[in-house]
């Protein structure tokens, strides 16, 4: 189960770091890319894998030796909420006030990318976030 923890922790760590940096090179570019949101997704996944696994060997009796690698484990769950949150927010930010059917299509179009560009940013800071959490958990563990 270790070597499981570990392994998960190791794609958390790299599924955040590609997705965290495809989503900001990506946002910078003004390209939209469909690929960044199955790495984030991947990202996503692999952060409440390795939570349920480190639930389970805290429950199997096995405890991390420094509680902080508790909250920086657990962290990237709360992190992962907030940002999709945000993406919500910012989605209903961009559409406030607009009867986006009556709009012409070209306006549609440059409304959809806005919103597209400002989820994809949110999105990669939060795997970017998620990465330091999970980085810091790494350092704090006992393994």
């Amino acid at each position: 189960m270790l070597t499981l923890h570990l392994i998960t922790g190791i794609t958390v760590l790299l599924s955040s770091l590609a997705a965290g940096v495809w989503g900001g090179l990506s946002w910078y570019l003004r390209k939209p890319a469909v690929g960044f949101w199955y790495v984030l997704r991947v990202a996503q996944v692999a952060v409440v894998v390795q939570v349920a696994i480190g639930a389970m060997l805290t429950l199997d009796g096995r405890e991390a030796p420094d509680g902080l690698h508790y909250v920086y484990g657990l962290l990237p769950i709360l992190v992962a909420l907030l940002g999709e949150g945000a993406r919500v927010v910012a989605s209903e930010h961009e559409l406030e006030g607009l009867d986006y059917d009556s709009l012409p299509r070209d306006r549609q179009l440059a409304v959809a990318a806005a919103i597209s560009r400002r989820e994809t940013g949110i999105m990669a800071v939060t795997a970017l976030v998620i990465f330091g959490l999970a980085l810091r958990a790494a350092f704090t563990s006992p393994l």
